[in-house]
């Protein structure tokens, strides 16, 4: 593959070989903690499949990617402020099309992406889970990868492939891939769990992805996500939000 865009100024890709891990609440929430730490963020739903990010959080774009694509908006008018303090780019969820885009559209979607998101301090992409050509793509546009796993078997196994072809996609892949585990029972769970996924980066890619960080499972989580609120608003201190806000500290 090659990979011949320019990046964006500071990006932040978050990505799971698997889904049901959390990823784009994780998108929306550190979004969220690094507005409150004071960064204009713009988060942009790159799930060009299945996008959801204004699902979760209630919201009804007027536009959002696939007008972009489609030449029908510009990307500035798809872009939604949101009360927490950030701006959103919606995708276009269950639209194939999109998630199909050739090398050549894609390409031209993060061209003008990148010189739209100069204006902001990060850009917080959330991709969709797996390896598909798209999604590597788009990883390997980002300054900085989160690759988000759970405790769970097979999400280790698919957090491991995707880090692996970011190695041999992204020529800064050894400093710019870290690991987040989520939902952990205990930290010293989600040692244990980052410990393993290590290890196996270690003695098969030579390289060892840092932690960057151990989300502990939350209730609370899902009540805000049920009711469409961020985390940190409506449950401002629990351990998830305190975890997400110390994510954002090492992140900046």
């Amino acid at each position: 593959m090659t990979h011949a865009t320019p990046k964006a100024g500071h990006c932040i890709a978050i990505a799971s070989g698997k889904g049901g891990v959390g990823k784009t609440w994780l998108a929306i929430t550190l979004s969220h903690a690094l507005a409150r730490a004071g960064k204009s963020v713009l988060l942009f739903d790159a799930d060009l499949g299945l996008a959801n990010v204004d699902i979760q959080l209630g919201l009804t774009p007027v536009a959002d990617l696939g007008a972009v694509v489609g030449g029908r908006v510009a990307l500035a008018q798809a872009v939604l402020h949101h009360p927490g303090g950030f701006d959103i780019l919606a995708g276009h969820s269950g639209s194939g099309a999109l998630a199909a885009l050739d090398p050549a559209a894609l390409a031209q979607v993060l061209h003008g992406l990148r010189d739209f998101a100069r204006d902001y301090d990060v850009l917080v992409l959330d991709l969709g889970a797996g390896v598909e050509p798209t999604v590597r793509r788009l990883a390997a546009f980002a300054d900085r990868l989160l690759v988000v796993a759970t405790e769970e078997p097979t999400s280790l196994t698919d957090a491991y492939a995707v880090l692996k072809l970011h190695a041999a996609d992204a020529p800064l892949a050894k400093t710019g891939a870290g690991i987040v585990i989520n939902q952990a029972s205990t930290p010293a769970s989600g040692e244990r769990t980052y410990a393993t996924l290590a290890r196996a980066c270690a003695n098969f890619l030579g390289h060892t992805p840092p932690c960057l960080g151990i989300i502990r499972r939350d209730d609370r989580v899902r009540d805000a996500i049920r009711r469409q609120t961020l985390l940190l608003t409506r449950h401002p201190n629990t351990p998830a939000a305190d975890d997400v806000a110390a994510l954002a500290a090492r992140l900046l």
